[in-house]
């Protein structure tokens, strides 16, 4: 430890040291020629004041022929030690009259400028054997007419002495300065390195992690200063730690299929589980060679039909396919997946009007754009509601209908069933009811735009688990519950006590099923040559790809925008780069939807004609359904993954992505506003709005070496792989399963004590 306090102390002290070197060496000698020169302006001072009181007596004795008095005034003139000698020359240059002290070499001093104010000359510095000397010379003018030249010689040796003596204290005091700044350095790095590690044992321990207060209590002093960022991300990593930690013993474990299973037999053996979503995970469509099974391009489908391959039970869904009704049975089953049945959705049918009223209308012209905040004004109409609620409760009628008890597993999915969970509670008070919000939660004073919004909470505190993206989205729900309904809410257990009811609610992070090893899948060369040969591309063309549902929050508009702004600001790429989207159409009887796809057409088609020659187009805009392989392909064979959304709740693309790379290369380009960018750090995190990032962070993924791409890459689809859509599952149903065994304790003991009673009244 002492050997480790010296290094650091040597960190600071060195290169302290080695600038005061730096400028003592130069400084000195700045020093030494300056101090010279102000002896000089001295002695030059003294010159004219002696010359001017010689001057008159040497003209007197000059004209009386006095050279005694000469002599004798010379020696009463040199008996100043500074003034070393002096000599008077005739007007010829033949030196008449000198001290003994004068140097021969000297001579007459001919030849010297004469300065403009007193007539005299100066050649400041002369080195004699006997060493430098200050001479100046004057001339002594009587009628204006010179009578000869006074030359003065100086000893400098005093200057030389003194500035000797000068660089010893501007050494010492250099000296000096290094030592006290050095000490003084060190002991400031010192306490401050002290100070950050107690600020991290206090962070530990706890002691500056605060635990957040109850509503109404008196809130904590914040953390101040230095360490407040470092708190705030160790608050968050702590709590996400303990969250962890409180899940169950198989948390160790890699999330998968056969855990998920195992999961289920064991906390929740025989309890049915049922899926409630808008969207089906099958659609049968209706084609000229007959039906067609497809799947729909969304995360949440995505997500949670890889749960239901593990744990069977039933999916509820609305039955939008042109041959749904043909492939179900009697009521209105059907077994999926088409190829390996594993569990069955029930399809639950709408009228144009119901979908009209409660999908396009309420849901996604209300709900949709309210909670994304993407700068499209939301549309609330009385009649959108009435259609909603309606909706809401036939799909709480199949849930019902389709409980083989009182107390089954209810996974609500999304913001088009916010009723359905008080619904249910209302028939089933015993079912543990799991609302997942697979979208943004608007802060409180947005949400309340929204005319039925107690409705809506009321409605959602009806579930026993309601599930979250991220932190922040749980608490904007908080505080929306607090501020527009009576509760209790307690946020270190993360519950609403509402209506003699209490919610659980905490943020899941969604994921995706990683993918197993696919036999007989092409590697990633192939891929790349398939798609640019597909494309009529070049082998060597670099290939960016998006892949979204055609909505306005997914950021498509500035997506291009920035591949135009890279152009402009890099236009070496042009001819080198192809960008390829993805846009599978949805909703397109809103005219939002209508506006948004003419503007991506409208903006492609610009950009392309900017930009294209010959065969090259810089974008391939496809706004057209793709399967699952086919957009893995696509994956593979890009260089860059641009995932650009104006808000998300946490975006299953980018993670899709990451899981097809099995190569470790590509690069991901990543929305600030994302869930994702919460978790994928490695991620180049760009802000959508701000297009020269985005056309920056487009070139920087472009020219990533393969080996910051390798090691970007490796750490992400770690994190994909160990948290996934299985883990998010797991943890809600773990939850799930302590609170069923809660209630089921609780019943237990209310019917001891109930038959207490009655034996004791008996």
């Amino acid at each position: 430890m002492r050997f480790r306090s010296i290094q650091l102390s040597l960190r600071f002290i060195v290169p302290l040291a080695l600038v005061l070197a730096l400028f003592g060496y130069f400084a000195i000698p700045w020093m030494e020629n300056l101090t010279q020169r102000w002896f000089v302006r001295d002695l030059d001072t003294r010159s004219r004041l002696v010359s001017s009181t010689l001057q008159q007596p040497l003209l007197t004795y000059l004209e009386d022929g006095s050279g005694e008095r000469i002599n004798d005034a010379f020696e009463r003139a040199i008996q100043d030690e500074r003034l070393y000698a002096l000599a008077l020359c005739s007007t010829d240059g033949m030196l008449l009259y000198k001290t003994s002290t004068y140097p021969a070499t000297l001579g007459c001093r001919e030849g010297q400028v004469s300065n403009e104010e007193d007539g005299s000359t100066s050649n400041p510095v002369v080195r004699l054997a006997e060493g430098p000397v200050h001479v100046s010379t004057r001339e002594l003018m009587q009628d204006g007419v010179s009578a000869g030249r006074l030359v003065l010689v100086q000893d400098m040796s005093f200057i030389e002495r003194r500035s000797a003596d000068t660089k010893k204290y501007i050494l010492g005091l250099f000296v000096l300065m290094a030592g006290a700044i050095s000490m003084i350095t060190v002991i400031i790095a010192h306490l401050s390195w002290h100070g950050w590690v107690a600020g991290m044992r206090e962070m530990l321990r706890g002691e500056l992690l605060p635990r957040s207060p109850r509503r109404g209590a008196a809130q904590p002093a914040p953390v101040e200063g230095d360490m407040a960022p470092l708190a705030s991300e160790f608050r968050a990593m702590l709590n996400d730690y303990q969250r962890e930690l409180a899940a169950s013993p198989v948390e160790s474990t890699t999330w998968s299929p056969e855990t998920l299973k195992l999961l289920l037999n064991q906390d929740l053996a025989g309890d049915q589980i049922l899926v409630v979503s808008n969207r089906e995970p099958y659609i049968h469509v209706a084609t000229p060679n007959g039906v067609k099974v497809q799947r729909p391009a969304s995360g949440l489908v995505t997500a949670v039909e890889a749960v239901m391959r593990a744990c069977s039970g039933t999916w509820i869904a609305h039955g939008a396919g042109s041959a749904d009704r043909e492939t179900v049975d009697a009521n209105d089953h059907v077994p999926v997946p088409p190829d390996n049945p594993s569990y069955t959705l029930r399809r639950v049918w709408l009228s144009k009007e119901e979908e009209q009223g409660y999908y396009y209308g309420f849901a996604n012209e209300g709900l949709w754009p309210l909670c994304h905040i993407a700068h499209v004004r939301p549309v609330f109409r009385s009649t959108d509601w009435a259609e909603y609620v309606r909706v809401n409760q036939r799909f709480a009628d199949a849930v019902i209908a389709e409980a083989r008890s009182d107390n089954p597993v209810v996974l609500v999915q999304d913001y088009h069933f916010a009723l359905l969970p008080r619904m249910v509670r209302a028939v089933l008070p015993k079912a543990t009811i799991i609302t997942f919000w697979h979208i943004p939660w608007p802060n409180p004073e947005s949400f309340g735009i929204c005319p039925w919004r107690e409705e809506i909470l009321d409605g959602m505190l009806g579930s026993t688990i309601l599930g979250f993206h991220t932190p922040f989205h749980r608490k904007n729900f908080l505080d929306t519950v607090d501020r527009y309904l009576e509760t209790r809410i307690e946020d270190e257990a993360s519950t609403v006590s509402y209506g003699n009811q209490l919610t659980q609610v905490k943020p899941y992070p969604i994921s995706i099923a990683w993918p197993d090893e696919i036999p007989g899948e092409p590697d990633i060369a192939a891929c790349r040559a398939e798609i640019r040969q597909s494309l009529s591309l070049p082998a060597d063309q670099l290939l960016g790809i998006g892949v979204d549902r055609l909505d306005y929050t997914k950021g498509i508009v500035e997506r291009f925008e920035a591949v135009e702004r890279m152009f402009e600001l890099y236009p070496e790429m042009i001819g080198k780069f192809t960008f390829v989207q993805i846009a599978a159409p949805t909703r397109s009887s809103l005219d939002e939807y209508q506006n948004l796809e003419t503007r991506v057409r409208g903006l492609a088609q610009r950009i392309n004609d900017r930009y294209a020659s010959g065969t090259y187009l810089p974008i391939v805009l496809k706004t057209e359904h793709h399967e699952q392989r086919q957009l893995r392909t696509y994956f593979r064979a890009s260089d860059v993954c641009s995932v650009t959304s104006l808000h998300d709740g946490m975006n299953l693309v980018a993670k899709e992505f990451i899981a097809a790379r099995d190569d470790e290369g590509g690069a991901l380009i990543l929305s600030q506003f994302t869930g994702a960018a919460r978790e994928l750090h490695e991620a180049l995190i760009v802000n959508p709005y701000h297009i020269e990032e985005g056309a920056e962070a487009l070139y920087q993924a472009l020219r990533m070496p393969r080996d910051e791409q390798r090691e970007r890459m490796r750490s992400m689809r770690r994190r994909v792989r160990d948290f996934n859509v299985y883990r998010w599952a797991g943890r809600m149903l773990q939850d799930a399963a302590r609170l069923r065994q809660r209630e089921r304790v609780k019943s237990r003991i209310v019917s001891l004590s109930q038959d207490r009673v009655r034996r004791g009244e008996a």
